[in-house]
């Protein structure tokens, strides 16, 4: 395999890395990879907002992996910045080869020198084997996560 970058995300971006959220089972009942506007529109938001972090991983100048990573400030735990990785994806030939790792790698460095003292992440209750690389990688399952769809 050829080198591998880890790179800022731009706009050409976008399709490759919505092919990347719809192709697991989950990500197939909520995504829409043929409606690009709604992604588009998101992209524009997150490159505005100075608290987002979207990369890709590239090889061979296609895009295999992304990341999302979110700084968020607090007042809790006296004052501490959390980072919020989200959105983790790597491409299908590309799994088992450690991108993954790579992806979680960088983005708890990136929160680390952006002076996070807390890095953390949700994953969907049925993503057994996702689990177990998080906590692989020195996660905790510490936590019971709650949404509502609005």
């Amino acid at each position: 395999m050829t080198d591998l970058a880890i790179r800022h995300a731009t706009a050409a971006d976008v399709p490759a890395i919505v092919a990347m959220l719809a192709d697991d089972p989950l990500g197939a009942t909520r995504e829409t990879p043929d409606d690009p506007a709604p992604y588009e529109d998101a992209f524009v938001r997150i490159e505005a907002d100075p608290g987002q972090h979207l990369v890709v991983a590239e090889r061979d100048g296609r895009v295999v992996g992304t990341v999302q990573l979110t700084v968020i400030p607090g007042l809790s735990r006296r004052g501490a910045t959390r980072a919020l990785i989200e959105a983790v994806r790597v491409h299908r030939e590309e799994r088992g080869g450690g991108l993954g790792t790579q992806l979680i790698e960088w983005a708890v460095e990136e929160a680390r020198r952006r002076g996070c003292a807390v890095a953390q992440l949700t994953s969907d209750a049925t993503r057994t084997d996702a689990h177990r690389f998080y906590e692989r990688l020195g996660f905790a399952a510490s936590h019971v996560g709650f949404k509502r769809m609005l």
